[in-house]
């Protein structure tokens, strides 16, 4: 049944008053859910009880807020190693849902839901897509995959519960996903941002617009402000980044709001940390280190204190639409994707950065890294334009110089810079693979 709220600016709806309340107020949501949850995973999670029995305390200990770092932290290789229902705190006969990620390095991560852990999903996508301006009137593409991954139901459930109109067309099928944009009268469109980038490279190589398409909520890997900027300027649509990770619920952990100026954290159900990556000490709002999340109302398998890896800040400043939620800043990189080349610490989101900076480029790329008599070396491989390409070679060669010295201005070295041909590099349905690491082979 479509919902009956009105559609406001600032993205309000109902779902969304937690997203407005006092600190106070909130601060004392917070507790009551983290006693709570601590108490059931004590209970339940043999793991987190054992930890906990390691560092002699117990959910009584749990007095305020303050009190969760002195709780053991939870890591992914802890899902795996208890592969895959070790860490569950629902008998499976509640258990209505499992999800797994596509465990590309060894068994994958299961993750298990409650129907109140879906509902909580549902509510949370919910808030996300009205925080972007998405409303019941509006007809969704949702071009995520479904399955096993966490994206496509996902947001599937929070359209249907935002009252909206859903296409749930899931990844790949370029052609058909055209088609349908364009003949459904689709406003919104659901996918990772690199596959969206396909889809606009397809749809000028085809000479068609994007008819009624006014935003993308676009999420599932990291993009950095230079991608939102040249898929603004070429599809004239708003493009809104959403946050969220398997092991914590899925997306809809966090989102942008119309002002695009971090991602609210909704933290009656996600208690948000950051910490010092390498000695694990609590940081004050403001500084960057590594997200530590807990949920706050997770039945099926809480997680208490998970080290998620991504890098950011949080911002406890209220947001110009409103919201009192604390932001956090875009996740740009995590800590287990840097890498070291002659000294430096590289990720791949600021050879992204330098190299949007530079027209005639495509935004499709890759990061190859070898090992030559001992050293390490990258090489950005770029697609560049067709007009570009076909140019004469004084033209080239000066794209290939201003890249160059782009990406050096950005990581501090240079980088051997390639350029290719259009699709050159393999596109994706799904999270685009941007490194390639050549030096164990």
């Amino acid at each position: 049944m479509k919902s009956n709220w009105n559609d406001a600016p600032g993205g309000f709806h109902p779902a969304s008053a937690h997203d407005f309340l006092p600190k106070d107020q909130l601060r004392q949501i917070q507790l009551q859910r983290l006693q709570a949850v601590v108490k059931r995973a004590y209970a339940r999670q043999q793991l987190f009880r054992e930890r906990m029995g390691e560092r002699g305390i117990g959910p009584e200990d749990l007095k305020t807020l303050a009190d969760v770092s002195r709780l053991p932290f939870m890591v992914k290789s802890d899902l795996r190693d208890t592969y895959p229902f070790g860490l569950f705190c629902s008998p499976m006969e509640e258990v209505v849902r499992l999800h797994a990620s596509s465990g590309t390095t060894g068994k994958p991560i299961v993750v298990a839901y409650t129907q109140a852990d879906v509902e909580v999903w549902s509510q949370v996508m919910v808030r996300s897509f009205a925080a972007a301006g998405v409303h019941r009137r509006d007809v969704i593409q949702n071009a995520y995959g479904y399955g096993l991954f966490t994206g496509g139901l996902g947001a599937h459930y929070g359209a249907e519960a935002l009252g909206a109109t859903v296409i749930p067309i899931s990844g790949g099928n370029t052609e058909r996903q055209m088609m349908v944009m364009q003949d459904f009268g689709v406003t919104v469109i659901c996918s990772t941002p690199s596959y969206f980038l396909h889809l606009a490279e397809r749809a000028k190589e085809l000479k068609i617009d994007f008819g009624k398409l006014r935003c993308g909520v676009f999420g599932a890997e990291p993009w950095s402000d230079a991608m939102r900027e040249r898929i603004q300027a070429e599809t004239g649509i708003k493009a809104y980044d959403i946050y969220g990770l398997s092991e914590i619920i899925g997306p809809g952990v966090g989102a942008e709001c119309f002002r695009q100026d971090g991602l609210h954290i909704f933290e009656d159900h996600f208690l948000p940390e950051i910490i010092d990556p390498e000695t694990g000490m609590v940081l004050p709002d403001g500084a960057e280190g590594e997200l530590v999340l807990t949920t706050l109302s997770k039945q099926a398998m809480p997680m208490i204190r998970y080290r998620t890896r991504d890098i950011t800040a949080l911002n406890p400043e209220p947001c110009a639409c409103g919201r009192t939620i604390r932001r956090i800043r875009r996740i740009g990189r995590r800590s287990d994707d840097m890498f070291i080349i002659r000294g430096v610490n590289v990720f791949p989101s600021q050879v992204e950065t330098g190299l949007l900076k530079v027209e005639g480029t495509l935004p499709h790329y890759q990061i190859v890294l070898t090992r030559e008599k001992g050293l390490d070396e990258m090489e950005v491989q770029v697609e560049v334009t067709p007009e570009v390409f076909s140019d004469k070679v004084r033209a080239l060669e000066d794209l290939h110089q201003r890249l160059e010295t782009a990406i050096e201005h950005v990581i501090g070295i240079r980088a051997k810079v390639t350029l290719v041909e259009p699709q050159t590099i393999a596109r994706s349905e799904g999270k685009a693979k941007r490194v390639i690491d050549r030096r164990k082979l």
